[in-house]
């Protein structure tokens, strides 16, 4: 379904306050993702990969406790850094307890020595979802072209695995998209996984 910006900014502004009423309903949920994460416990372990995760602002699901595990079945982590507008973003190594920077819109990044990786999985924070599978970000367009851009990668061609995080309260029927708007792959929430097609 195809709105303008207006619509957007009128969905965003809904959805700020929604998340912001879980996260004050739900402080600990951050830790139920664990119980559905699909490598967590299923024998799927024995593949390592690399994890782009984030570091939550706001009220973020806190997908620090997913983080923690994934380090410590030997997953390797990576965090975004914003390079400029209208860019995709770059992924840095990162390990938990690694000293950060201050990175744009008031999120944490790696130091500028930390290595640049391609990730495996990319969790994406978001406002809400879609039952279609599509996110409603905060209105930059980085995970966007990042993931437009990682998907045309011919190597990584079915390889980047993009993965919503968020209460299951801040899914909706729909959300607007245009032209720009990536599919998640699938999205964890503090109630279970789902994939979408």
């Amino acid at each position: 379904m195809k709105f303008d910006s207006i619509h957007k900014t009128k969905a965003r502004n809904a959805a700020k306050m929604i998340r912001a009423k879980l996260a004050a309903d739900q402080p600990g949920a951050g830790i139920e993702l664990l119980r559905h994460w699909p490598d967590i416990g299923n024998g799927l372990d024995r593949v390592k990969v690399c994890v782009a995760a984030f570091i939550p602002i706001h009220s973020e699901i806190d997908v620090l406790p997913l983080m923690h595990a994934l380090q410590d079945a030997g997953h390797t982590l990576a965090l975004p850094c914003i390079k400029r507008k209208a860019h995709p973003l770059e992924f840095r190594n990162f390990t938990l307890g690694d000293k950060l920077r201050r990175g744009a819109f008031g999120t944490r990044e790696p130091m500028r020595n930390a290595a640049l990786v391609t990730p495996d999985i990319v969790l994406l924070p978001m406002l809400a979802y879609a039952r279609d599978g599509y996110r409603l970000g905060y209105g930059g367009g980085f995970y966007d072209r990042t993931l437009a851009s990682l998907r045309q990668i011919e190597s990584n061609a079915g390889e980047i695995y993009a993965c919503g995080v968020a209460y299951a309260g801040q899914e909706v029927p729909t959300v607007p998209t245009d032209q720009y708007d990536e599919k998640l792959d699938g999205v964890l929430t503090e109630t279970g996984f789902r994939t979408f097609t």
